[in-house]
């Protein structure tokens, strides 16, 4: 079977006035409304590089099938060149990669069987002294409530 690889439209939320805003991701059809995303997304949350998604109505997404990468974004009010060079190095050893960089927004999908708490340490300390940039998980907290854990690395780690 060919590959199939193309855009889709992810709703990533929605402006103050109403209106739907959507993300587009590089991913591979695998067919019956179902793609592998081929990066992680910026905005739209809950999947990561190499979840299955399955394509609702208007944007919604469903995640299929995780592949056990988290997608861990790094948004900053100015410049994060010298945080992405610190990151670059903390980050190797845990098999990260880049999904998505431009001057304020860092995208990565990191391996969930590197540890929470390695993977942690490193984004920690790439920040550390810089108050105008956070890091966050974009697919561990339920999109909705942003709170509640969405545990599914647990089967990943049991392996």
């Amino acid at each position: 079977m060919t590959e199939q690889h193309t855009t889709i439209h992810l709703l990533a939320g929605q402006r103050q006035d109403g209106e739907l805003v959507y993300e587009d991701i590089q991913a591979e059809a695998i067919g019956d409304g179902c793609y592998t995303l081929l990066q992680s997304p910026v905005f739209a949350r809950g999947a990561a590089r190499g979840d299955v998604v399955r394509l609702l109505s208007a944007g919604q997404y469903q995640v299929e099938q995780h592949n056990g990468n988290l997608c861990v974004r790094v948004f900053g009010r100015d410049s994060l060149a010298t945080i992405s060079q610190r990151l670059q190095a903390l980050l190797q050893p845990l098999q990260a990669e880049l999904d998505f960089q431009n001057e304020r927004v860092l995208v990565y999908s990191v391996p969930v069987q590197a540890g929470f708490d390695k993977i942690e340490a490193a984004f920690n300390e790439a920040l550390k002294g810089d108050n105008g940039a956070v890091w966050l998980y974009a697919n561990v907290y339920d999109p909705v409530d942003g709170e509640t854990p969405l545990n599914w690395w647990h089967d990943f780690l049991a392996k």
